[in-house]
């Protein structure tokens, strides 16, 4: 969609046709075809990049697509409502993930003399971009191209429209898999075997405002990115300018593979401006392999929520790095109950793989699948300890409890916190435990950390408390032993959380 000139200042996170979600799948994917090549080794390469492209594309464009949709919806997109997106982040980046889907790029428009004028409302019309991964005719693309389709067409390289159906999609990493209903022995491409290091040459080929097959070239800015689109964000960042339409299409290595699929931008003006993000083809091809299967995906489920680690609640805990995710509250009869995990536990690693934060965790998790073991190192009390779970399997109610994300919640209990405490039992309908801030300075120590008044203090330390004096006391305690640092564990109107208090406020 063309941005209006009164928006083109603007800050925007662009979707190349709308948000996406990179998730790991629970199956392996040993049937997908799988480059054998070996990477190339950076001291191989040219200094200024390679001297053409040209190779690489003719090997691989006859095997990517574009892809046309009819849809069962049309209301118009100039109001920044566009049909069948999915879930988007709250806050000021919201209205930019919503307004730049690409639904029938110039099939919304009447175009004269005076320029495009208000959409037609019955049109319901989207495109994108995709790639065969089998002879049999297999196509990856994004769930937001083919999401509420009526009908969907494929048109290959040559030209040759072919319907397809909709073989599954998976919202929560933005895929699909189609299959084309006629023909056999088309062209495709591998994913690739290896992940891209950060530097490595790529290029993008996919349909870029309804121009099909175009090629661009960059580099892998970066890897691992994580935009706020879902709990499972895994896009590599790619400078190789990418458009509205090259939604679904590949990105290639120099070798012919795919290491990503081109999913959003983010973009000043709405078109490129060299800041391009791919699903990780590491990232996709365990859910392209479980749609193959069964037309969906299967996550596993720990029953957890969950929290990072950050500097003040690390040296709290006497851990020696910020990292891990911190329980915040284990799901009643959950694998983590079963396995015995406690609110205020540290896990460090899953299966031996170390976890970085709570989103990792989340990713390792979703990963396995269901009905998997998980061998969990956990921190807890001053030492390591390994706890083993069975996962289940997860559902929508469950995915919002696995990575809850931090919620206003509360700290101190002095006045150099900027805030007053009261014994719970002492306020009515406050209930008999904890301590309640019953007043917050919103410039002070605990105002900025987001307590506000009504928050209930459970824990100091480990322990529970229920009189001011009891919070007052694990904080001079904690001080006394050195700790720059206090835990809390606080409950408030969205549920519980852990804050690290400084103890240097306490003289």
């Amino acid at each position: 969609m063309l941005s209006r000139s009164s928006q083109s200042k603007s800050l925007r996170a662009a979707l190349l046709g709308a948000v996406a979600v990179a998730a790991v799948g629970g199956l392996a994917a040993e049937s997908l075809p799988l480059s054998t090549h070996p990477a190339i080794a950076a001291a191989t390469a040219p200094a200024a990049g390679p001297a053409s492209f040209a190779d690489v594309v003719d090997r691989v464009k006859n095997a990517v697509v574009s892809v046309r949709v009819k849809t069962d919806e049309s209301k118009a997109a100039f109001d920044g409502e566009t049909p069948s997106m999915p879930d988007f982040p709250k806050g000021p980046l919201e209205k930019f993930f919503r307004q730049f889907a690409e639904p029938g790029f110039g099939e919304r428009f009447n175009f004269d003399d005076s320029g495009p004028s208000r959409p037609r409302p019955h049109m319901g019309m989207a495109q994108g971009a995709g790639f065969f991964i089998s002879s049999d005719g297999y196509v990856v693309t994004n769930n937001h191209v083919v999401d509420h389709a009526k009908e969907v067409t494929v048109v290959t390289a040559d030209g040759k429209n072919v319907t397809a159906r909709v073989v599954g999609t998976d919202p929560k990493t933005d895929l699909a898999l189609l299959k084309v209903k006629e023909g056999s022995n088309y062209p495709f491409v591998a994913f690739a075997s290896q992940e891209p290091r950060v530097g490595d040459w790529v290029v993008a080929i996919g349909n870029p405002f309804g121009l099909g097959g175009t090629v661009t070239a960059g580099i892998v800015s970066a890897r691992g990115r994580d935009i706020g689109a879902g709990p499972y964000d895994d896009f590599l960042q790619i400078d190789a300018p990418v458009n509205h339409g090259n939604s679904g299409g590949p990105t290639f290595n120099e070798n012919g593979e795919v290491v990503g699929i081109n999913t959003a931008i983010f973009s000043p003006s709405g078109g490129s401006v060299g800041i391009g993000f791919a699903v990780a083809s590491d990232a996709a091809k365990g859910v392209i392999q479980q749609l193959k299967d069964g037309g969906k995906v299967e996550r596993g489920w720990l029953g957890v929520q969950i929290q990072p680690v950050n500097e003040e609640i690390a040296d709290s805990l006497g851990l020696k790095e910020a990292k891990g995710a911190i329980v915040d509250k284990v799901e009643k009869d959950s694998p983590a109950a079963a396995a015995g995990l406690k609110s205020g536990d540290v896990i460090t690693a899953v299966n031996g793989e170390p976890i970085k934060d709570s989103h990792d965790l989340a990713r390792k998790v979703a990963a396995l699948g269901p009905n998997k073991r998980a061998e969990l190192t956990v921190f807890r009390n001053g030492s390591t300890e390994t706890f083993k779970a069975t996962l289940g399997a997860l559902d929508g109610k469950q995915a919002k409890a696995d990575e809850q994300p931090p919620a206003a919640s509360s700290q101190g209990a002095m006045a150099r916190y900027g805030m007053t405490l009261e014994s719970a039992a002492s306020i009515a309908g406050a209930g008999k435990d904890g301590v309640v801030v019953a007043e917050v300075d919103p410039d002070g120590i605990a105002g900025q950390k987001g307590v506000s008044a009504g928050d209930v203090i459970l824990e100091v330390a480990g322990k529970s408390v229920s009189r001011p004096a009891d919070v007052t006391a694990a904080i001079d305690a904690a001080k006394a032993d050195g700790k720059k640092s206090v835990l809390m564990h606080i409950k408030t109107e969205d549920g519980t959380r852990f804050v690290a208090l400084s103890t240097q406020a306490v003289s």
